[in-house]
């Protein structure tokens, strides 16, 4: 399990996806993809923010709600809450994964997509 924002963001890191930078919005560390949020721990909560539509994420938060969250600040976003320590590595990657490919412009991801047909 990833217990905190140091191994969230060396776990992001490790999957090798390019045009990935490290910022610092709102005076807070955070990864961006193609430019935009991708990876980042929430300043209001000790947990990882990942992007889930408003279903998705209150399916998921009945299901197990000791793992998936919501703080008021991001209610009114396509984003959910994930209690340090109960983030599963299988569950976060192909997140990871599906939210840089939605962040990347579409000329350069089908070039991508063409001489990296594994990702």
């Amino acid at each position: 399990m990833i217990r905190d924002w140091a191994e969230l963001k060396a776990f992001a890191l490790s999957l090798g996806l390019p045009r990935v930078t490290l910022e610092h919005p709102w005076g807070n560390e955070a990864l961006k993809a193609h430019g935009r949020m991708w990876c980042w721990w929430s300043p209001f909560e000790d947990a990882a923010v990942f992007r889930a539509g408003r279903d998705e994420r209150e399916m998921l938060m009945e299901a197990d709600p000791e793992t998936f969250f919501l703080h008021p600040h991001y209610r009114n976003h396509d984003l959910m809450l994930v209690r340090a320590g109960r983030i599963d590595p299988d569950w976060a990657r192909p997140r990871l994964i599906r939210d840089w490919r939605a962040a990347a412009p579409k000329r350069w991801l089908k070039e991508w997509d063409a001489e990296n047909p594994a990702t």
